[in-house]
């Protein structure tokens, strides 16, 4: 084997087996490059692996020919890239890179890097260096990575443009446009218009607070000398009040906006105070107000919606307000009051304990809050609550209108002392605390009132038919009973249709059922102190005479409370009326129009009515005295003290009736009115004899049955009646 041939067979083989490698691998190479997808190598001949920054669905190394080697996204989570701050990574095919944030640029002038400490980017003043599209109209403010475009102070932004943005357009804030109240004519409203007109020509943005002041100056003037204001009617005053009160709003709302941030407050010599802050959106309370009322508010409910501007919050408090606000109307929450006092409640009068506070803020939509505002008002007057009597937080509420009244729906009291009164609310407007009284309707007195009532009307009306048809009882005395009880039924009839003053304002309709009243009821006295002088005639002067003709008793019965209605109408015409019932009010002792008389009345009656007493005394105790005659005059006397004592002590509760802390006396006086016309007619008709046989004698002709028997009685009766009647027609009424 080791011959000279070894050598050559040895390289021989060496060259076979290099030709067989190079074959083997040129098959398998030709193998990968056409099985293995793009963005890859091959491994072996039967695996790929992708290339740097790619990668399939089963990883950097796969056998499946259908995959794919995909992009990664270095930038995307998870990442371990992190650029540092000011900087964004951005994705490459197959890799990545780092740049500045928008509004940065690096120091270093190298635009590309790849890791937080090739990081130099530092934030780019758009604003000094001019690379900013602020309009003129605005100011440009840089912000960290940006800018934004301010209105300049005493602007605004234009409808449709929002404020601190890039594209923000902005104008110059104007004076409102505010004229008077149509269908308002007053001499003191137009100038006052007028000195408005003169502020608006002459505004200027950067004089704002001045020209607020100049305003709640004007508003003062107006209220305190309001001369021909104060002749208006009372609903002209109440549109003018609610004019000038969402005028001060929405004024001051723009005006406020034209000052610098922060606070601002002003008390004119009138003592109106203005307290407003001018601040940035943002969370939390803030606290608004000075002496009169305070408010306590969220700020996320000051800012309007869609503004990104500083937000205004104000308060306006006046006390001057009160003289157009005079006999408002209230609107209570009756219902709830219904279940309070278990009755219906009417007839609600109020009292202004405390300045008018208006609030005004940037968001105008401020109907239904979305969280309640507190307020502390400050009591002017320090009210003595009665029963049926309460403080309540009211606010001032706009019809459709243009008038306005005051209402308590979505405001609660939350407590009181030291002299103020806390509430909230859930909506914005015009507020003040007022003391409330009203009625609480009684169920069962009303009842009882008007089922007597009704009970009287038909005993008076039996009277006066009674009277007028029964021959037998024909005499002066039987003239001063019928025109007694017509006295008593026109009253009672006009009390029962009347007296009830609805609508709380003493109208003309009011005033003339209080002087219908008053006439009536002093004319029932007046006939009831006929009765006494017809005793007086009878017993006293002895038969001496036929008492007072008809017409004198007339002239009298009607003729004094005639001249006495008449004196008290001309002297004081106001004293008709009140708030809750159509009679005579109780100031200026305006009442003793008709107390006066009554009470004269009444103790000229019992004085008559003791001598009559003393004097048939004497009669009986005669030697031959005529003890028929007088037990007739006894009759007369007693029914007559009798009458007196009904009617005065029916009237000395009545005149109690009228005082709304009086429940007993009012029980106590619906029941003798309704005894007044039940008891007069069985005093004068079921008790006097004549008169039952004369309804008899009416109830058998009706029924259709002769009357002989009944007949032959009368006849008996009525030489009787003949006889008396010789004597005296007077003596003949029992």
């Amino acid at each position: 084997m080791g011959g000279p041939h070894g050598g050559p067979f040895l390289l021989f083989h060496v060259l076979c087996f290099l030709l067989t490698l190079s074959e083997v691998g040129s098959q398998n190479s030709k193998a990968c490059a056409l099985r293995c997808p793009p963005k890859s190598s091959c491994v072996n001949g039967n695996a790929c692996r992708c290339d740097p920054g790619f990668i399939s669905s089963s990883g950097e190394i796969f056998t499946d020919p259908l995959e794919s080697c995909d992009d990664i996204n270095e930038c995307g989570p998870p990442s371990p890239v992190y650029c540092g701050s000011s900087a964004d990574c951005q994705n490459t095919e197959g890799g990545y890179h780092c740049t500045c944030s928008p509004g940065y640029e690096p120091t270093s002038g190298v635009t590309i890097f790849r890791n937080e400490s090739e990081n130099t980017c530092q934030d780019v003043d758009e604003c000094s260096s001019g690379k900013h599209q602020c309009d003129n109209s605005t100011v440009c403010v840089n912000i960290v990575g940006s800018y934004t475009c301010h209105c300049r102070q005493g602007w605004v932004p234009k409808p449709g443009f929002r404020d601190k943005q890039m594209t923000t357009i902005c104008e110059e804030i104007a004076f409102p446009a505010w004229t008077a109240p149509p269908g308002i004519k007053s001499r003191s409203l137009s100038a006052f218009f007028e000195r408005v007109q003169k502020m608006s020509r002459d505004f200027n943005p950067a004089m704002a607070k001045t020209s607020m002041q100049n305003l709640i100056e004007s508003v003062d003037d107006l209220l305190k000398n309001s001369g021909d204001l104060e002749l208006l009617d009372q609903s002209s005053k109440h549109v003018t009040v609610t004019h000038l009160l969402s005028g001060l709003e929405r004024i001051l709302r723009t005006l406020a906006k034209a000052i610098s941030k922060g606070s601002f407050t002003y008390c004119s010599v009138d003592g109106t105070e203005l307290s407003l802050v001018v601040q940035e959106q943002g969370k939390g309370n803030v606290t608004v107000g000075q002496s009169h009322a305070r408010m306590l508010l969220d700020w996320a409910v000051a800012a309007a919606a869609g503004e990104s501007g500083p937000s205004v919050v104000g308060i306006l408090s006046s006390r001057n307000m009160e003289k157009l606000l005079a006999n408002a109307s209230l609107e209570l929450d009756l219902e709830k009051l219904k279940e309070t006092y278990e009755s219906p409640v009417r007839g609600a009068k109020v009292m202004l304990l405390s300045a008018v506070s208006s609030v005004f803020l940037s968001n105008t939509d401020t109907e239904k809050l979305d969280s309640n505002v507190s307020f502390a008002f400050t009591l002017h007057k320090q009210p003595e609550l009665k029963p049926r009597q309460e403080l309540i937080c009211a606010f001032w509420k706009k019809d459709s209108n243009g008038n306005g009244f005051w209402a308590t729906s979505g405001c609660w009291k939350m407590g009181s002392g030291n002299g103020s009164i806390t509430c909230q609310c859930s909506h914005l407007s015009s507020f003040a605390i007022l003391m409330a009284h009203y009625d609480v309707e009684d169920p069962k007195l009303a009842l009882i009132t008007k089922v007597g009532l009704a009970l009287s009307l038909v005993c008076l009306l039996l009277c006066i038919l009674t009277f007028l048809l029964v021959r037998p009882i024909q005499g002066s005395r039987t003239t001063v009973h019928l025109h007694l009880c017509i006295c008593l039924f026109v009253g009672s009839a006009i009390f029962l249709a009347g007296i009830e003053n609805e609508g709380g304002e003493v109208g003309t309709r009011c005033r003339l059922v209080a002087v219908l009243l008053h006439y009536c009821f002093l004319a029932a006295f007046c006939w009831m102190s006929l009765e006494g002088v017809e005793l007086y005639f009878l017993v006293v002067r002895v038969f001496q005479g036929q008492g007072l003709r008809k017409l004198w008793l007339c002239l009298i019965g009607y003729g004094v409370p005639l001249i006495i209605v008449g004196i008290s109408a001309g002297a004081y015409s106001k004293g008709y009326g009140r708030e809750k019932f159509c009679w005579l009010n109780f100031e200026g002792g305006f009442l003793w129009s008709f107390v006066g008389p009554v009470t004269f009345i009444v103790l000229g009656n019992a004085i008559i009515f003791v001598i009559t007493v003393w004097k048939l005394t004497q009669k009986f105790s005669e030697i031959n005295p005529d003890i028929k005659k007088l037990k007739k005059v006894r009759v007369l006397t007693i029914t007559a003290i009798a009458q007196l004592f009904v009617l005065g002590c029916t009237w000395v509760f009545g005149l109690l009736l009228f005082d709304p802390e009086s429940w007993v006396l009012s029980y106590i006086f619906s029941i003798l009115n309704c005894l007044q016309g039940f008891f007069l007619f069985v005093l004068y008709c079921l008790l006097n004899k004549k008169v039952r046989e004369e309804y008899r004698k009416w109830a058998c002709m009706v029924a259709g049955n002769r009357y002989s028997e009944f007949a032959t009685t009368t006849s008996g009766s009525g030489s009787s009646h003949n006889q008396t009647q010789a004597l005296r027609p007077s003596e003949s009424g029992m």
